[in-house]
């Protein structure tokens, strides 16, 4: 599909979306699929039938991720901006003879901080389009930064607009996007291979998988783009199997993106050519690490290597590799379409853009959220959040996943960016972010991210597959009140060990939980000791 025909269709497809009546739009995003939105989708869509209601009066469609997760399944009514919150079947009927009037039970205000206080860039479209639907993406502008890009701009330009835009890479350590693309495109040896790693596994983290479910054209256009930049001719998606309805999309969006000329040879009538396959893993948290997650590419166990080599110089099958998480690449098409300085706008001076959370835990609010980059601690939790439910109080908020940790709410007010957070003993991490009450004890909280990491350690190295045992078991004597002094001092000494001997992040970063509370929370830790004299 040539430049001309992606303008002509989109220009079609939004003509033909203009001239529609009422449009309700289902969430079809695992969360809202799993309280029987699909079952919703179908009786809205029997009620209208049977009342006569011609598709240009009333169209019932699916659509990605609505944002509000936990009040679930959602409805969005347009052209009246109605959203509605926890339908049931039976609303159905209701819903469709107002054409999206007031069903105030259920009705959603959409000027909560929920809605008005994000900054959509890579969640621009979800919620907006049918994700099943190649002509829904090219009606928002989808695959017009591709075709631009190889009708008008130099691989080498590319990469410089990515480098000034201060995009890094999304995944967790935030290593610069543009000085990556760069280090690949410049390595020697052929082909070249561009990686999307999907395999998401941090408990209570679900951001690329309602990207993917929700807009999955996005991320074959950022990969796309991606690897014309670097001279790639083969890429992969690593996703893990428990994704099921991101895999369907994604197998669907691949298969209509090949049909058209999006993908495979010749793309969009030029000498460029690029192919996407999937590839399935097994759950295993190790293999979101990059060269687990090729080794596992390759056939092999999913184990971690030493680097250097580093993947850009020697990565999948040999090849010099790229490797960028989905949240990345969704941003690709967006900073070429609109340029470097508009997304460089957007953040800190050192973390530009947006990021994507998946905010959980004890939180009114719990859902998909993108923000910019320095927002507080306290405008995420109690204005976007909503804040704690049930009159509890907050205690702390964990971020970055098993490889984070827990911060106080003496520092609500901190901006969120990078450096801030690790400053704090925690990390931005993939985006997970879960909020904890006063009911929790921190202690048990740092115990749950420590047996994640055991049961989840590949067994390679030492320091972790057997030091993230021994802090379990230190964990459950003060969870049983039974520790001692001694015992604090040894999770100090142990933390140290398995931080800078083990192989690879996961054993580097697992201690991070245990380390945070510790230092916020130290006075849950002392109440766990052993009472005096109890025969220790």
């Amino acid at each position: 599909m040539l430049l001309e025909e992606i303008e002509a269709l989109g220009a079609e497809q939004r003509e033909r979306a203009s001239a529609l009546g009422t449009v309700i739009s289902v969430c079809g995003a695992a969360g809202c699929q799993s309280m029987q939105s699909d079952a919703l989708r179908e009786q809205l869509a029997a009620q209208a039938q049977s009342r006569g209601l011609k598709p240009e009066e009333c169209t019932v469609r699916q659509v990605g991720c609505l944002g509000l997760c936990g009040a679930g399944p959602l409805v969005s009514v347009e052209p009246s901006g109605r959203i509605y919150q926890r339908v049931r079947i039976s609303d159905a009927p209701a819903i469709v003879d107002l054409l999206g009037g007031d069903v105030e039970r259920i009705q959603l205000d959409p000027q909560l901080p929920f809605f008005t206080r994000q900054h959509r860039i890579v969640l621009e479209n979800s919620g907006a389009i049918d994700p099943d639907r190649l002509e829904d993406y090219i009606a928002a502008g989808g695959y017009l930064a591709l075709a631009k890009a190889l009708a008008e701009m130099t691989p080498a330009e590319i990469v410089a607009q990515v480098t000034r835009s201060g995009l890094r890479g999304r995944g967790g350590a935030g290593y610069p996007t543009g000085l990556k693309w760069g280090t690949v495109a410049k390595a020697a040896g052929s082909p070249k291979i561009v990686i999307c790693n999907a395999d998401e596994g941090d408990p209570g983290a679900f951001m690329d998988r309602s990207v993917l479910e929700s807009d999955p054209h996005r991320v074959l256009e950022g990969m796309a783009i991606a690897a014309y930049a670097v001279g790639a001719t083969e890429g992969f998606i690593y996703i893990r199997a428990e994704y099921p309805l991101a895999i369907a999309r994604l197998k669907t969006a691949l298969r209509h993106a090949e049909r058209n000329g999006l993908l495979g040879n010749n793309i969009s009538g030029t000498p460029f050519s690029f192919r996407i396959s999937l590839r399935i893993g097994a759950g295993a948290f190790v293999c979101g690490e990059e060269t687990a997650l090729m080794a596992s590419i390759e056939g092999r166990r999913g184990q971690p290597r030493p680097r250097p080599p580093y993947p850009a110089e020697r990565g999948v099958f040999g090849h010099p590799t790229l490797i960028n998480n989905v949240e990345t690449f969704a941003n690709i098409p967006a900073i070429l379409r609109r340029g470097a300085a508009w997304f460089a706008q957007t953040g800190t001076e050192r973390s530009k853009g947006t990021k994507v959370f998946a905010l959980a835990g004890a939180i009114r609010n719990a859902g998909l959220i993108e923000v910019p980059m320095g927002i507080s601690l306290r405008d995420i939790v109690f204005e976007i959040g909503g804040g704690i439910p049930g009159e509890r109080k907050f205690k702390a908020v964990q971020t970055g996943g098993p490889s984070g940790g827990c911060i106080p709410e003496e520092f609500l007010d901190t901006p969120v960016d990078y450096e801030t957070l690790t400053r704090l003993g925690s990390i931005m991490g993939s985006g997970g972010m879960v909020v904890i009450d006063e009911t929790s004890s921190l202690v048990d909280v740092a115990r749950y991210f420590m047996e994640f990491c055991m049961t989840e350690s590949c067994g390679k190295c030492i320091p972790c597959r057997a030091g993230t045992v021994q802090l379990y078991n230190l964990l459950g004597r003060f969870s049983a009140r039974e520790a001692t002094p001694r015992d604090l001092e040894r999770i100090a000494e142990l933390c140290d060990v398995v931080r800078h001997t083990s192989l690879c992040g996961l054993g580097q970063a697992a201690p991070n939980p245990l380390l945070s509370t510790l230092r916020y929370f130290r006075s849950e830790y002392e109440a766990g000791l052993a009472p005096e004299g109890a025969g220790r």
